[in-house]
C-alpha cells in the first residue's frame, strides 16, 4: 500500500491527540469537574476505532464495497430520515443519534456511501457519459437527494459533499455544462435554507459584512460578541501564536473559542505551534491530496479505482482545507471537523474508512 498516505494518517492522529488534550480543558471543567484524562481516553478510543476502520477497509477489495454501495447509500438515506424523527437536538440542529457517550451522525456514513456509488454509476455510464438524460441525470438524482437530506440540518457538510461529487463527475468525463444544472439547483436550495434559518443566514452575513436577509438582527450581526465572536477569537489565536507558537499545552484561546477541540482545532494548533506548525499540518493534507491524485488514482487498476480514489481524495482534502480556511477567517464559520485531528466520533471513522479505501486501491495497483 501507499506508505506515504498511511504515515500521513498516523501523524495526523498523533497531532490531533496532542491538540485535543490541550484544547479539552474547558469542556472537562464544565462536564467532568476538570477530568481531562476522561476525554483524552475517549478521543484515543475513537481514534483507535478510526484506525481499525482504516485497516479493515484497506484489506477489503474496493470492488466488493462498490457492489454493496447502493444498499449502503439507501441505508444511509433511511438513517438521515430517521434522525429527523428520533435524533437528538444539539446546538439547534438535529443531526445525530446518541448511543451512550457516542454521537452517531448518519451524514458521515452517507457521504462515504455516495462517493462509492457515484463511482459505480460513472463506470456504468461511460459509454454514453455525454448524454445528460441517460447518464448525468440519474447520477444527480442520488446526489441531490443525499445533499438535501444532509442540508436540512447541516448546510456546510451538504455543500462539501456536493462539490466533491461534482468534481468526481468532472474526473469521470461529465461535461462541465451538464454539471451546471444540478449544481445550480442545489445552490437555489441552499439559499432557500438560509432564508428559512436566521442563524445560518447571520453567519453568512457576518462573514460578508452585508445585511442580506430580513430575518436577521442588524444590531447583533456586526457585534463582535455575537456572530463575529468565533472568527475573532480564532484570529486572535493565530496572532498570539506568531511564527513558532506559544508551546504545547499553553493555549490561551482554548478558554474563549467555542468548541476549540473540534470546529477550531486548527486555530489551537496555530497558537501553540505557530505559523510553522499550521503550515506543516496543511502540508500533511497536501501530501495526502497529491499522493491520492498523482499516485493512487493515476495508477488505479481500473476506472472504478480511479473514480473512487479521486472521490475519497477530494472529500478528505476539502474537509482539511475548508476547516483551515474557517479557522483563519478566509471562509465563513461552519461546523466542519479536521479529519483525524478534531475530537469526534463517526466523522473520524468515516475519514479512516476513506483513507483505507485509498490504501486498498494503491495495494491493488501495486499487485
Amino acid at each position: 500500500m501507499d506508505r506515504y498516505v498511511l504515515w500521513v494518517a498516523l501523524v495526523l492522529g498523533a497531532i490531533g491527540t496532542l491538540a485535543v488534550y490541550s484544547a479539552i480543558g474547558y469542556l472537562a471543567q464544565v462536564k467532568a469537574a476538570g477530568d481531562t484524562e476522561m476525554f483524552l481516553v475517549r478521543h484515543v478510543t475513537r481514534l483507535g476505532v478510526a484506525l481499525v476502520a482504516l485497516a479493515v477497509f484497506s484489506m477489503v477489495d474496493y470492488r466488493f464495497l462498490a457492489r454493496w454501495s447502493r444498499i449502503m447509500l439507501l441505508g444511509s438515506l433511511a438513517l438521515l430520515v430517521l434522525v429527523r424523527i428520533f435524533g437528538v437536538t444539539l446546538g439547534g440542529a438535529t443531526r445525530a443519534f446518541h448511543l451512550g457517550t457516542l454521537s452517531v451522525q448518519p451524514s458521515d456514513f452517507a457521504k462515504v456511501a455516495l462517493v462509492l456509488y457515484v463511482g459505480v454509476l460513472l463506470v456504468r455510464k461511460q459509454g454514453y457519459i455525454e448524454n445528460f438524460q441517460r447518464a448525468v441525470l440519474p447520477i444527480f438524482i442520488w446526489v441531490v437527494a443525499t445533499v438535501v437530506l444532509i442540508g436540512l440540518e447541516d448546510v456546510s457538510t451538504a455543500g462539501l459533499v456536493l462539490v466533491a461529487t461534482m468534481l468526481m463527475c468532472y474526473v469521470g468525463r461529465v461535461r462541465l455544462a451538464h454539471l451546471l444544472w444540478p449544481g445550480g439547483t442545489c445552490v437555489v436550495l441552499a439559499v432557500l435554507m438560509l432564508v428559512g434559518s436566521p442563524q445560518r443566514a447571520a453567519r453568512v452575513e457576518a462573514y460578508l459584512g452585508v445585511d442580506l436577509f430580513a430575518a436577521s438582527e442588524t444590531t447583533e450581526l456586526f457585534n463582535d460578541s455575537d456572530e463575529r465572536y468565533q472568527a475573532r477569537q480564532a484570529r486572535i489565536a493565530f496572532a498570539m501564536g506568531g511564527l513558532t507558537g506559544r508551546g504545547p499545552g499553553k493555549s490561551v484561546q482554548r478558554d474563549f473559542l467555542p468548541a476549540p477541540y473540534n470546529d477550531f482545532i486548527f486555530a489551537i494548533v496555530a497558537e501553540e505551534y505557530g505559523l510553522l506548525g499550521a503550515l506543516a499540518l496543511l502540508g500533511l493534507f497536501s501530501i495526502l491530496m497529491l499522493r491520492g491524485f498523482l499516485r493512487i488514482a493515476r495508477a488505479a487498476p481500473d476506472p472504478l479505482g480511479l473514480f473512487e480514489a479521486a472521490g475519497c481524495t477530494i472529500l478528505i482534502s476539502l474537509y482539511g482545507f475548508v476547516h483551515a480556511g474557517v479557522a483563519s477567517g478566509v471562509l465563513p464559520v461552519t461546523g466542519l471537523p479536521l479529519p483525524l485531528v478534531s475530537y469526534g466520533g463517526t466523522s473520524m471513522v468515516a475519514a479512516g474508512a476513506m483513507i483505507g479505501i485509498l490504501l486498498n486501491i494503491s495495494r491493488q495497483a501495486h499487485r
